[in-house]
């Protein structure tokens, strides 16, 4: 099961300090800067895990050779490529307030380090997000555990993710109560992780037993 560390959760509202106008025309510019929208940041820390039936040579060999998998596993977000290791994703459409976003990102997946597999954003060539931008650092280990199944070994693929938000929010919804803001951002944002990392996981781990012909429901899915 997905689980989220509330620790690194916040919204932080940064409300524009605006000058007291002494003339018509700094009046004008006060009315110019209170249509400008602020910055706000939401942070997040998840981590899961998933397990494969199979030994970890051939987890690192699967995971390796993500240009066989990573896109159609992505599915439904679009994913297209970006060089050897990159891909774009158009993550779908979501939004509160009368405000959506539709979040597109670049993300490249290094190869491993020390056993060390990890991901982060790229930027997408002649994209500029439209008032959002995203901070997507995740890591994966493989783990041998004790565990077996009727056909072999059993490797667990630990994961966590630091994900930063930057959300140029209109000035409109920067007058609701920070609390609501809060907490309706703290649920849309789980609820954009949860969603995307289930189906990932398990479009992953039905692609990899498929790969070995190992029947699908050989190793599920647990909770930590």
């Amino acid at each position: 099961m997905l689980s989220t560390n509330g620790e690194y959760k916040s919204w932080q509202i940064t409300e524009a300090v605006l000058p007291v106008a002494s003339n018509q025309e700094e009046g004008d510019d006060v009315l110019t800067q209170a249509n400008v929208p602020t910055l706000t940041t939401f942070s997040g820390r998840y981590q899961d895990f998933m397990e494969m039936s199979a030994p970890i040579e051939k987890v690192a060999e699967y995971l390796n050779a993500h240009a066989s998998w990573f896109s159609h596993c992505a599915e439904p977000m679009k994913v297209q490529s970006l060089g050897e290791n990159g891909y774009a994703l158009v993550i779908g459409r979501f939004g509160a307030f009368g405000y959506e976003v539709e979040p597109k990102i670049g993300l490249e997946l290094l190869p491993p380090e020390e056993g060390i597999y990890r991901i982060r954003t790229i930027p997408i060539p002649d994209y500029l997000p439209p008032g959002y931008d995203v901070d997507y650092r995740a890591s994966l280990q493989l783990i041998e555990t004790d565990a077996s199944t009727s056909i072999g070994e059993v490797t667990r693929v630990e994961w966590e993710l630091d994900l930063m938000v930057y959300l140029h929010f209109p000035r409109f919804i920067q007058r609701l109560p920070q609390s609501i803001i809060q907490s309706t951002g703290d649920r849309l944002l789980n609820q954009i992780v949860r969603q995307v990392s289930r189906r990932l996981t398990r479009k992953v781990q039905e692609d990899f037993h498929k790969s070995l012909e190992i029947p699908s429901g050989a190793n599920s899915h647990k909770k930590r």
